[in-house]
């Protein structure tokens, strides 16, 4: 497939709203999404109130804009007096914030009337890290365990968008559309499925078994990594607290044996397994167009599960396919030393903190989804946006968090044009029109095929026992 050509950024107001929008959190995405808001949606400047728990520079973009800034940390005991006068039937929450657990800011909004939206499910401080809790309970699985509890009660209620970032979220979307160029390239005649049943049956159908969220981010800044500091093109601490959480990754019904360490959960919808070893040490050989070959960390992702329970075929109470599913990420340089520096000292982060944007002078994220096992071979689909056309397009971004507030912004206009939707997964949403709003800001959009499997050149210089009658088995990733 070509690349797409780029298109002249839209000014168009893709939604009216008339009530209050909230948004928690202004840190890198919050800063990088508030000018899309004005942008694309009616909203007066005056409707938006930004509460956050650290002043990072934000409040001047706040105050640029005329946007009213409240210094406040959220916790369990003021969440409700804090919010209670600020929200009412209509309104809208953002929420971009960390250790605020999504929950209970989802409850708060279904009895109150308001929509919702956030990029990750996120539990109140010590969810990630309390060594109380087992492995399984620190996981990315059981946090969406409990918010999908939280569905039927709310069946109906106003539309609460879960995990709609870049991933979790665009790449969702994206996982849709490469199944459906992946069935236009190999013959198979069909319209987009409307329905989960159809989506995992056509994935069933042209044979995919693996798929990878597979991003390389090559961006750089001029101004060395010191000992002592993390540095990173997107949120340290949602950064540091994934990679904390064991590796995941939704598990394929094609799998003839788990890995060593791996283990099931004892409850949910056992779409996923985890490993018993944090996601920040863990990797996984993977492939981009751009990049190649190269090492991904699985760090634990809401979409790793999302997806791969979304295309699980069954035939009565049996399963009768879904595919394995899990993020291999490998970030920008100067956060892959950041992160060896914190894994020497046992996952303790690291005092000082530098989230590089402005400073960024080179480099682009390059992130898809790698879809294998189909007739031919691997079919990588995705953005590859580089810093200059990052900041060409809107103002406070980088190449990496651009990928994050497209999606949050045809989240918000998604929820906006389908008010009554109670709480949903990126995957239960119409990839069409959130590709459709989100494409004018994702650089060039590419489709690619490979002849690439985990076992290419594998054994070339020390000899492995290797199962070659079927490449896309997990146990041949050789996670190192």
């Amino acid at each position: 497939m070509a690349k797409r050509v780029a298109r002249k950024v839209p000014n168009v107001k893709y939604a009216d709203f008339k009530g209050r929008m909230v948004m928690i959190g202004f840190g890198s995405i919050g800063q990088g999404v508030l000018p899309l808001i004005l942008r694309h949606i009616n909203i007066k400047p005056e409707q938006i109130v930004i509460i956050t728990d650290e002043m990072r520079g934000g409040e001047a973009e706040a105050e640029r804009y005329g946007v009213e800034f409240v210094e406040k940390r959220l916790t369990e005991s003021n969440i409700r007096a804090t919010l209670d006068n600020r929200l009412g039937e209509g309104d809208f929450l953002v929420n971009l914030s960390v250790e605020v657990a999504s929950t209970a800011l989802i409850e708060l909004c279904q009895k109150k009337g308001v929509r919702y939206l956030d990029t990750c499910i996120e539990p109140w401080p010590g969810g990630y890290d309390d060594p109380s809790l087992s492995v399984s309970r620190r996981s990315n699985y059981a946090l969406r365990d409990t918010m999908m509890k939280l569905k039927s009660r709310y069946s109906g209620g106003p539309t609460a968008v879960v995990a709609h970032g870049a991933n979790p979220g665009l790449v969702s979307h994206f996982v849709k559309q490469a199944l459906m160029n992946v069935a236009h390239d190999t013959g198979v005649k069909t319209a987009a499925p409307t329905t989960r049943e159809g989506w995992g049956k056509l994935a069933q159908r042209l044979g995919i078994k693996v798929i990878h969220i597979a991003e390389r981010d090559t961006q750089v800044s001029k101004k060395p990594k010191e000992v002592g500091e993390f540095v990173n093109t997107w949120s340290i601490d949602g950064f540091v607290s994934e990679g904390g959480q064991p590796a995941e990754m939704g598990w394929g019904t094609h799998e003839k044996a788990l890995p060593p360490d791996g283990k099931r959960h004892t409850f949910g919808c056992d779409a996923a397994i985890y490993l018993n070893r944090p996601g920040l040490l863990t990797q996984v050989r993977t492939w981009t167009p751009l990049e190649g070959p190269f090492h991904g960390f699985i760090i634990t992702h809401n979409e790793s599960i999302s997806i791969a329970d979304y295309l699980t075929v069954r035939d009565g109470r049996k399963v009768v396919y879904r595919p394995t599913v899990h993020y291999a990420y490998h970030p920008c340089d100067q956060a892959i030393m950041s992160m060896h520096e914190i894994a020497g000292k046992n996952l303790k982060q690291q005092k000082r903190q530098r989230l590089i944007v402005d400073e960024v002078v080179s480099g682009r994220d390059e992130l898809g989804v790698l879809l294998m096992g189909h007739k031919k071979g691997a079919y990588w689909y995705g953005s590859q946006i580089d810093i200059e056309e990052a900041r060409r397009l809107v103002p406070y971004n980088n190449a990496t968090s651009i990928q994050v507030v497209a999606p949050v912004l045809s989240g918000i206009i998604w929820a906006l044009e389908n008010p009554d939707r109670g709480i949903v997964e990126a995957d239960e949403m119409d990839y069409a029109r959130n590709l459709e709003i989100c494409m004018p800001y994702l650089g060039p959009v590419v489709g690619k095929y490979s002849d690439w499997t985990p076992l290419q050149d594998r054994g070339r210089l020390f000899p492995e026992d290797l199962d070659k009658s079927d490449p896309w088995q997990f146990k041949n990733f050789r996670v190192v």
